[in-house]
């Protein structure tokens, strides 16, 4: 029978310019896919405290209903840019279902016109009163006398 020759392995040699191969990440070798190891400095730059009175953009978003010290604004704004009332839109949609009859909502907000003549239609015929209460409650959109977006 025949044998197949089997092919002789190369062995390692270790050369003057190789020795020994340490293990782990090297000093200026960051690990493997590129994270620092225990005991590495971070990447340059992060971790850093900002410097006084620079803040990192991207981290100025302000909550609504915030104080944010403009007289203008005294809720903060909307995603829009729009400053929100002090008025509820909740509270307001609540009057002017309950009590639209008599305008009361429409006067709560500051619109003083829409009011009266709620007033003296009685809400007109309570059709106008509910379907405005309704709209105060769902819509974003409505605004106070000073033109302010009321708060959710």
């Amino acid at each position: 029978m025949s044998e197949t020759p089997q092919q002789p392995q190369p062995q390692p040699h270790e050369g003057p310019s190789q020795g020994p191969q340490p293990q782990g990440p090297q000093p200026g070798n960051p690990g493997p896919y590129g994270y620092p190891q225990p005991g590495q400095p971070p990447y340059p730059g992060y971790g850093q405290p900002p410097y006084p009175g620079y803040a990192q953009p991207g981290y100025g978003y302000i909550p609504p209903g915030t104080f944010t010290g403009d007289p203008q604004a005294p809720y903060g704004y909307d995603l829009l840019g729009r400053p929100y009332s002090e008025k509820s839109k909740v509270v307001a949609g609540v009057l002017q279902l309950t009590l639209g009859s008599f305008g009361v909502g429409r006067f709560y907000i500051g619109h003083v016109g829409l009011g009266l003549a709620q007033l003296f239609t009685c809400g007109g015929l309570g059709i106008w009163a509910l379907i405005d209460g309704i709209v105060m409650l769902v819509s974003d959109g409505k605004t106070d006398s000073e033109g302010r977006v009321l708060r959710g």
